[in-house]
């Protein structure tokens, strides 16, 4: 069997918690980057490992459409898929293992109103929401709440909210990781400030995306980090330029399944170009993986912690996109060589999660409430972003280009010259509809004039349509 001469192994495990796509997928991937697959072999047809596995085409098609999008392989027609040609990666690639977590070892600056303004970023779709579900979960909790819930919560975040966090990880982003190495924020925020505590110091020079997301250049800088702009194009950070520009720099902030704000995803070699980077210089790599869930041309690509075989990836991630930005929780995972410095970071810089908040997301993880809850939203998201964007073009399409994208929860119109974003914005803004200006997320003004456009609350294009009216007075 193919599989088999790959690893030595003769089926795929139908009881692990790793889908059976992401198995295969594992297998092929590591065979490339251990040279046995080379640059230019033939792989099987889908149809063909189909029948030989005795699995569902489905099933096949996703671990292809995964491989692909990572630039792995290459459909090429009648030839059919091979390696990628001139593909180049490191000697080996962690495997994406199927063992127990419980047992392995171990700035914001956008305008936040009290009501829902029309395009406001980061908001997902509270409309769909399964808000009669979260009022049980809490009722329940409430119900049986003990002496012990009401005391000082765990700098480091409930248990049993961790453990469930490392086995969503597992499983949805390919991380092995123990509870031990999650740590509970309040967000993004607190997320980055408790990462600066523990492994930089002032000075220090960081890679910052640009154009990126402005709380985190806001945040470093007040923290008196040098940060250092680094250009992105449609593979994402150009690590080249940021090793000509800063090589010795301490950190990376990155945010590889969907640049922020650009949406475009890291590409592989990019990504196994920046481990080399950061393991050569002994470099961290800040992963924020704020939407990496919500990915609509393919399944969602595996995290760049997966790849990260020397300890440098910080990953972080945040409950604010894929529930509501009212519930002020997030988390992050620390490589186990730093568990401990998080630690005393976190005895002194945090005051610990609300323990109901913990106790209602870790019952509606443990319950499938959390799985079923995504994959609704992927489905709803990749609609409403097609209705926007064909709504937003309808009516705008003389003055503005919206740009595709594979994944994300927003959209970018780039404006046609004369047009400057940052001046329509505000009178957006002062009309009743909400919009970012790409130019007040860059640093060099590489990127041009466009408009940063949440889809996830447009809920027909009809309603984009309107909407696009609206901001066709304002231009």
């Amino acid at each position: 069997m193919f599989l088999a001469r790959l690893d030595g192994s003769d089926a795929l495990d139908t009881n692990a918690t790793t889908p059976i796509y992401r198995q295969i997928y594992a297998r092929i991937s590591r065979a490339i980057a251990a040279g046995i697959l080379k640059p230019g072999d033939r792989i099987p047809s889908a149809r063909a490992l189909t029948r030989e596995l005795g699995v569902a085409r489905g099933t096949v098609d996703a671990a292809y459409s995964l491989l692909a999008a990572e630039g792995y392989v290459q459909a090429q027609g009648q030839a059919g898929t091979v390696v990628t040609p001139g593909l180049r990666l490191q000697p080996t690639l962690p495997p994406i293992a199927a063992s127990n977590p419980a047992t392995t070892p171990h700035v914001e600056t956008n305008v936040h109103v009290a009501r829902l303004i029309p395009f406001e970023m980061g908001l997902p779709a509270l409309d769909a929401f399964p808000k009669e579900i979260w009022r049980r979960l809490g009722t329940r909790y409430l119900r049986s709440v003990q002496a012990e819930d009401l005391t000082y919560p765990c700098a480091q975040g409930a248990l049993r909210l961790r453990t469930q966090i490392a086995a969503y990880l597992q499983v949805s982003r390919g991380i092995a990781c123990s509870p031990a190495q999650v740590f509970i924020t309040s967000g993004y925020q607190q997320t980055l400030e408790m990462t600066m505590r523990a492994l930089l110091k002032a000075g220090d020079r960081v890679w910052l995306e640009d154009p990126g997301y402005p709380p985190t250049r806001a945040l470093l800088q007040h923290a008196q980090m040098n940060t250092v702009p680094v250009p992105v194009d449609d593979d994402g950070l150009l690590v080249r330029y940021g090793i000509k520009a800063a090589p010795d720099a301490k950190a990376a902030v990155v945010t590889p399944a969907h640049q922020s704000p650009l949406c475009v995803s890291l590409s592989l070699p990019r990504r196994l170009e920046l481990l080399d980077w950061a393991s050569k210089s002994r470099s961290w790599i800040i992963e924020d993986d704020y939407d990496g869930e919500y990915r609509y041309v393919s399944r969602p690509l595996p995290a760049l912690k997966s790849l990260d075989r020397d300890g440098r990836v910080i990953y972080a991630g945040t409950f604010s996109k894929v529930l509501f930005p009212g519930l002020r929780l997030a988390y992050v995972v620390v490589p186990e060589n730093e568990i401990e410095r998080f630690q005393q970071a976190g005895q002194v810089f945090s005051a610990g999660a609300p323990t109901a908040s913990q106790a209602i997301v870790t019952a509606f993880i443990a319950d499938g409430h959390f799985g079923r809850h995504i994959q609704r939203m992927r489905k709803l998201y990749g609609e409403r972003r097609d209705a926007t964007a064909a709504g937003l073009s309808a009516v705008l399409g003389s003055q503005a280009r919206i740009a595709p994208q594979p994944g994300g929860m927003h959209l970018v119109a780039h404006l046609r010259s004369p047009l400057q974003d940052t001046v329509i914005a505000k009178r957006m803004r002062d009309n009743g509809l909400h919009a970012q200006a790409l130019t007040d997320w860059s640093s060099e003004a590489r990127a041009g004039s466009a408009l940063l456009l949440n889809f996830t609350n447009v809920d027909a294009q009809a309603t984009a349509e309107r909407l696009a009216k609206r901001i066709l007075k304002l231009l």
